[in-house]
């Protein structure tokens, strides 16, 4: 079943891919931080995002299962 929560979730963890596999969107040298050109410290920024993307991602399954079984009057594995 489809519900918004999983929708979010699925968005989370779909992010990074597309981000990453959009490679004109990143392969340039300016704007450079602290002397790093653009193409490393986007994706190095990347790395932290999908952590914490997959964090969130993870919580609201989480949240989800245990909202469908109590729902269906178990515990949630």
């Amino acid at each position: 079943m489809v519900t918004p929560v999983r929708v979010v979730i699925a968005l989370c963890l779909v992010a990074p891919f597309v981000a990453m596999l959009w490679v004109g969107s990143y392969a340039k040298t300016d704007p450079a931080f602290a002397g790093i050109p653009f193409f490393y410290w986007y994706q190095m920024l990347w790395v932290l995002l999908s952590t914490l993307l997959t964090m969130v991602a993870y919580k609201l399954w989480q949240r989800d299962q245990r909202a469908r079984a109590s729902q269906k009057g178990g515990a949630a594995e």
